[in-house]
């Protein structure tokens, strides 16, 4: 993928982190603030920039464990499990969701987003955040994968006006499918909201570093988040 990426600073009332940008071979592009799963900005994470940014996209991915240490990376064994767990249940989310908002300013102040659309892309975790990305009013559009916990802010759908697309697997062992039912029921007078699920796919589904990684909901999913995509932004 031929990309050009580096680290950039975000600055906040409370201190400064850094967030992966990736640029795609054009240079210029529609944006995307890339939402972390609960393992930090790692290996996997820069990927996905990479390849969202190999799409035609500007992504900037920040690192919301910040303040817990700068550029935490963690696996997907025992204790990258454990750590990360630990990382997400000490994440102030409403801090979390400021640093969206200010990583978001930095977006939108690039040279190559000058005029486009921005979206919200977050796996997991990130997911959660996409969704409430959205409920701000901070993007053009947002996109969750497996987020756990959207079934407990449903109280924030009327604030969603803006087109959202959600993937769940159906054998996720973190969202049951009632969860994900509610969701659904909850926006099925939403035409802009669309949600799709994987026959199969465990949670992380998209994730090729992990165990739970299944190719073909990985790819459909790719492929729908890249039209909803080229439609709204």
């Amino acid at each position: 993928m031929e990309t050009n990426s580096q680290w950039l600073d975000v600055t906040t009332d409370d201190g400064t982190f850094g967030a992966y940008l990736s640029l795609p071979r054009g240079g210029k592009g529609p944006g995307l603030v890339l939402l972390q799963e609960i393992f930090g900005v790692n290996q996997h994470i820069r990927n996905v920039a990479d390849q969202y940014a190999a799409d035609g996209y500007v992504v900037l991915a920040p690192d919301l464990f910040w303040r817990h240490g700068a550029r935490i990376e963690l696996g997907y064994d025992d204790a990258g499990w454990k750590r990360a767990v630990e990382l997400m249940q000490a994440t102030d989310f409403a801090k979390a969701q400021t640093d969206i908002a200010a990583t978001l300013k930095v977006l939108r102040g690039l040279d190559a987003t000058a005029g486009a659309k921005i979206a919200s892309l977050g796996y997991c975790f990130g997911g959660r955040l996409s969704y409430h990305t959205a409920a701000n009013g901070l993007v053009d559009a947002a996109v969750a994968y497996y987020g756990g916990g959207i079934q407990n802010a449903l109280d924030r759908a009327p604030e969603i006006k803006v087109p959202l697309l959600m993937h769940f697997g159906s054998a996720d062992s973190h969202i049951p499918m009632d969860a994900v039912k509610s969701i659904a029921e909850r926006f099925e007078d939403n035409e802009q909201v669309e949600i799709h699920i994987y026959e199969g796919a465990e949670h992380g589904f998209n994730c090729n570093h992990r165990s739970s990684y299944q190719q073909r909901g990985a790819a459909e999913a790719h492929g729908h988040t890249l039209v909803f995509l080229s439609e709204n932004l």
